[in-house]
C-alpha cells in the first residue's frame, strides 16, 4: 500500500453527514460506510484525529433563531455531538480500530475528558480519537473546534468532509454553472464569503498557516484518496 502523504490529520465530519439521506438521527448503514473508510485510511500508518458535529440531532444556532437562550442551546448541540463520538467508536471498533472518545465537557461514565498529552499519546499509539463537546465554550462551532483540536494536536491538515466535491463559487445543486476551485487562499475564502467554515475557524487556520482541504464523503474510498494526497477535492492555504 502506498505510503500517507501526511503523518497526522484531523478530520472533521458534519453531523448531518451521519444521517445520510434521512436528514436527521443516525443512519446506521451510513455511519458504517464511514466507520470502512476511515479505516482504510487508518491502515495507511496515518494518525486520525477526529472532530465531529452534531447537526443531525441538534442544531444549537437554529434554536437559538427561534427564541431559545443561545448559551443553552449550544450546550444542547455539544451534547448531540458526544452521541455521535459515541456512534462513530462503536462503528469504528467494529471495523477494527482502536478508538478513543475524549470530550470538552466532562462526562466521566462515557469518555476521557479532553487532555492534549493523552490526546496526542493515543495518537501515537495508534489510536484514533474522536473529540466531542466542540471546544466546550458556547459560541463557538465544532468548526472552529477542528480548527484548535488540530492546533493542539499538531496536525499537518484538517480534511473536511462534506456533502460536496469541493468548494464552489456559487452552490452547485443550484447552479449548473458553478466554478469549482482546485486551490484558493485563506483570504479569498472570507472575502467571497464562501460556505467553506465559519469565520473565526477559516482566521485560526491563516494566523497558524494550517490547511484545509474539502472533499466529498458520500464516495466510497475518498477519505483513503485525500490521505494518499491525491487531489479530490479544493485546498484552501
Amino acid at each position: 500500500m502506498k505510503a500517507p502523504a501526511y503523518k497526522r490529520i484531523l478530520l472533521k465530519l458534519s453531523g448531518e453527514a451521519l444521517a445520510g439521506s434521512q436528514s436527521q438521527g443516525i443512519n446506521t448503514a451510513v455511519i458504517k460506510q464511514i466507520a470502512e473508510d476511515v479505516a482504510e485510511a487508518f491502515r495507511t500508518g496515518v494518525e486520525i484525529g477526529i472532530v465531529i458535529g452534531g447537526g443531525n440531532i441538534y442544531r444549537g444556532v437554529a434554536a437559538s433563531a427561534e427564541g431559545m437562550d443561545r448559551a443553552s442551546a449550544d450546550y444542547m448541540g455539544m451534547l448531540a455531538t458526544c452521541i455521535n463520538a459515541l456512534a462513530l467508536q462503536d462503528a469504528l471498533e467494529k471495523a477494527k480500530v482502536p478508538t478513543r472518545v475524549q470530550t470538552a465537557i466532562e462526562m466521566a461514565e462515557i469518555a476521557e475528558p479532553y487532555i492534549r498529552r493523552r490526546a496526542m499519546r493515543h495518537l501515537e499509539k495508534g489510536r484514533i480519537v474522536i473529540f466531542g463537546a466542540g471546544t466546550g465554550n458556547p459560541f463557538f462551532t465544532t468548526d472552529t473546534a477542528a480548527s484548535l483540536r488540530a492546533m493542539e494536536i499538531n496536525a499537518q491538515i484538517i480534511m473536511k468532509a462534506t456533502k460536496v466535491d469541493g468548494i464552489y463559487d456559487k452552490d452547485p445543486k443550484k447552479f449548473p454553472d458553478a466554478k469549482k476551485f482546485n486551490k484558493i487562499s485563506y483570504i479569498d475564502v472570507l472575502n467571497k464569503g464562501l460556505n467553506v467554515m465559519d469565520s473565526t475557524a477559516i482566521s485560526l487556520c491563516m494566523d497558524n498557516k494550517l490547511p484545509i482541504m474539502t472533499f466529498d464523503l458520500t464516495k466510497p474510498g475518498n477519505v483513503l484518496k485525500a490521505v494518499l494526497g491525491e487531489n479530490i477535492g479544493t485546498l484552501v492555504e
